[in-house]
């Protein structure tokens, strides 16, 4: 992939944002300071910086795809309230495929979305 100030900009504000941006948002954090930017680069850009693994896609039913730089394997937790995405550890399935696993079957991918209240909201 050729290096771009564009996409390095991009890819910089997903990982200083640690958290799971849309391109909408991404475009809105950095428009100002960079007014030649569009939403049509940042979009691409994203896409491009995704297929090259430098950042992975979130699919949150419902909600726009989002962008983050957490590379681990890892599955997410969505506040019903807030909308926050919280990264939350593999080990709830890694047990589920190791149960799949004793009866014979293989698991070619998963991806687990829990949903419920965060602390700030359940309070």
């Amino acid at each position: 992939m050729k290096y771009s100030r564009q996409r390095e900009l991009i890819l910089n504000n997903v990982i200083e944002s640690k958290g799971h941006p849309t391109a909408d948002e991404v475009y809105d954090n950095l428009k100002k300071a960079n007014p030649s930017l569009s939403l049509g680069t940042v979009y691409r850009n994203l896409t491009q910086l995704e297929k090259n693994g430098m950042l992975k896609k979130v699919n949150i039913p419902g909600d726009p795809v989002r962008f983050e730089a957490n590379l681990s394997e890892h599955n997410h937790f969505v506040c019903d309230d807030c909308k926050k995405i919280k990264d939350i550890d593999s080990e709830v399935v890694d047990f589920s495929e190791k149960l799949l696993d004793e009866q014979g079957l293989k698991i070619k991918s998963s991806y687990v979305i829990l949903t419920g209240t965060c602390k700030e909201c359940h309070r």
